[in-house]
């Protein structure tokens, strides 16, 4: 029976000492045994853990203790082992380089759509007010050949930070649509969103990214696995480690 719980999460929230708070966390994971990775950077913080369950939901819990993370909400599934070899803790520029200063998440939100009225919309072809809905896989190349939505649009970026010269590139083939941003778990997409409105684009974000809508809705719509970076390699709609 799988035992290792494996959480995800990420909060665009204003951290003034990321630096300063970096050891500090890193010590709390390290006392409670955890692996994996985590991201402080002055617009917010990226995780990903694994270990026991009381272990990485206590660390949570702690966090969340402090008010610039009481929001945070994470992603959970299990594996046999843990995906990550050791914990890293590290201090960065972004928490998902975009080289896009002044996109700041924390600062406004793009709208977002939850995974059961994609789903809706998948079905029916078209949003609630009948226009044409694009699907916009803001993920890198790689990851979106493991699998991505039916019929989602894919500019075969190979890094987050073409994505803006991308969607300048493409502006005119986006314009008059609902154009739903996805990416794996909300990061990438959030930022994305926000820059294809910036441009004119009636964009919103899928909420929760692809493992957001597997956990919610399952695997209607998607073909093929998520790609997930860790020693899992990919996951199904079940968010079972398939790789």
């Amino acid at each position: 029976m799988a035992s290792v719980l494996n959480i995800s999460a990420y909060l665009f929230t204003p951290i003034a000492d990321p630096a300063a708070l970096r050891p500090v966390l890193e010590r709390r994971a390290t006392e409670r045994e955890l692996k994996g990775t985590i991201l402080v950077a002055e617009e917010g913080i990226n995780l990903f853990l694994a270990g026991s369950a009381t272990s990485v939901r206590g660390f949570v819990d702690e966090l969340r203790e402090d008010e610039r993370f009481a929001a945070l909400t994470t992603k959970e599934s299990w594996s046999e082992d843990a995906p990550f070899r050791k914990m890293i803790v590290k201090h960065k520029r972004e928490i998902i380089r975009m080289d896009r200063p002044a996109i700041r998440p924390a600062e406004g939100r793009a709208p977002a759509v939850e995974p059961r009225v994609l789903q809706r919309w998948l079905a029916q072809g078209h949003d609630d007010d009948g226009r044409e809905v694009v699907l916009l896989d803001t993920r890198n190349a790689f990851e979106v050949d493991h699998g991505t939505f039916t019929g989602a649009v894919d500019w075969r970026i190979e890094k987050f930070t073409e994505f803006p010269g991308a969607a300048d590139a493409h502006r005119d083939d986006l314009l008059g649509k609902t154009v739903v941003s996805f990416c794996t778990g909300g990061i990438r997409c959030e930022k994305a969103a926000i820059h294809l409105r910036e441009e004119g684009i009636d964009a919103r974000q899928l909420e929760g990214g692809i493992l957001g809508y597997f956990e919610e809705v399952g695997g209607e719509g998607f073909q093929g696995e998520c790609f997930v970076f860790d020693e899992r390699r990919t996951v199904d709609a079940r968010l079972a480690p398939t790789g």
